[in-house]
Parts: structure tokens; sequence; C-alpha cells
């Protein structure tokens, strides 16, 4: 496999970081809730891979064309004793493609080990799970350390206690628990036929009480949603019965 660089675009170093991941999963609900919030707060991008195993395409966002994996960050501002994560800056790690089978543990590495240089002391990935009930969203979470579960309980955080954990959340959580990193994975449940941003809004939820200071306006995701749910379900108009007689 060919190998990732890591490109750096600010020397600007972080203090006492939470990170929150979000790669392509079930009803594409991770990218959509990692791409909102690095545009929603404003965050610079800080860092991106790239590797000539990616796919052949760029992100453009305004106009600006963009690398697929990318790193984002952006610092709290008045931070307070209100039940949150105790953090000063917060990066978010997104991207819009899902890399190969053979690129997680790379990708994982990478990630971790960035983590670990940059003073991050917490990591949220973010997963999706299928809906099995309508209209249920259910969130459920695996920590990598004793430290991680403790936290999970203090945000009333199910625990997933059996299964696995598949793709690139499930790698760094084992890698988290070689480098001793406080990893929480996130797991919502998704619609499985259609992107669903209203999945993407309720994985966000368990986020808004760790970092309870960002005001994140959740109701485009739901709107979407709600378009996106019309257009999976618009009976065929007449008109087009009748072209095909």
């Amino acid at each position: 496999m060919d190998e990732l660089t890591l490109h750096e675009y600010s020397d600007r170093r972080l203090n006492n970081a939470v990170a929150i991941v979000g790669f392509p999963s079930l009803g594409l609900i991770s990218s959509i809730a990692t791409s909102f919030l690095a545009k929603e707060l404003e965050l610079d991008l800080i860092a991106s891979i790239t590797s000539p195993s990616f796919p052949p395409y760029a992100v453009v966002q305004n106009g600006v064309p963009m690398p697929p994996v990318r790193f984002y960050m952006g610092t709290r501002e008045n931070v307070k004793d209100d039940g949150g994560i105790d953090c000063e800056d917060i990066v978010v790690i997104t991207s819009e493609f899902v890399p190969k089978t053979e690129m997680f543990t790379a990708l994982a590495d990478v990630i971790v080990q960035w983590c670990h240089d940059n003073n991050v002391h917490t990591v949220i990935t973010l997963d999706g799970i299928p809906q099995f009930t309508p209209e249920q969203y259910d969130i459920i979470g695996v920590g990598s350390t004793e430290r991680a579960r403790e936290l999970m309980n203090t945000y009333g955080i199910e625990s997933f206690d059996e299964g696995m954990v598949r793709g690139l959340s499930g790698m760094i959580l084992v890698k988290a628990v070689d480098e001793d990193l406080d990893v929480i994975t996130l797991l919502g449940s998704a619609k499985q036929e259609m992107p669903d941003p209203r999945g993407a809004a309720k994985i966000m939820e368990p986020l808004a009480k760790m970092l309870p200071e960002l005001k994140i306006d959740t109701e485009p995701l739901y709107k979407e949603a709600e378009d996106i749910e019309k257009r999976f379900t618009a009976p065929v108009s007449d008109t087009n019965d009748n072209i095909y007689g």
C-alpha cells in the first residue's frame, strides 16, 4: 500500500485538546456530523492526510479545493466549570470517502500518533449502526480506557459491552489501548438505505453535553433529513406512468 503523507499547515501547538473523528459510516452520519461541526464552528484547516491510494478527487468548499482527509482546529472561548470535558482546543478530523480496508490500520496509526504529538487527551470517534426500530435513534459507546468508560458514564452514554466495532473507529480503539489514550467511540443508529442527517444530528447530542458551550444549531440537518426522506418516498407521478404506457 502507498504511504500516507501528513501535511501540517500550522506550527501552533495545541493545548489540552479534544479531537472528534468522523469518516463515512452507515447513513453517512459520522462524516455529515463532523463536516457540519467544522463548518458551523468556523474551524481552521491545520493539517491533512494524502496518499496515491486515495480516490482521485478534491473536496471543494466555498470555491476552494481541499484534500480528502482534513484536520480542523478551534479554541474554546469562555470556558468555565459547566460540567463539560476539560479542554482548551477542539480538533475535528473528517473525510467524505471510505478508505480501503487495508488502509484502516495505517490511518489509525497516523491519527493516534498525531493526537499523541499534539496534546490531544481525549478522542471521540463517530460511527453508525443499523436502525432496527423506525424513527428510534439509539446511541451507545465504547471506551478504550477505564477513564474513557467513566467519562461515558458521566454523560449517560450506554456502554456497548459485546460485539465488534469495525473500520477506522475499531482500529483507533485498538491503537488507543496501546497508547493509553482516552477514546470514546459513539455508535449512533442510522437509516441504511439513504444518507441520514437526522442520525447525524442525534449523534451530536452527547457532544453537546461534553462541550456544552458549543451552541450548534442542528435544525438544518433535520430539514435536510425531511427533504431526503421526501425524495426517497415520493410516488412516481402519473405523468411518468403515462410516458411508459
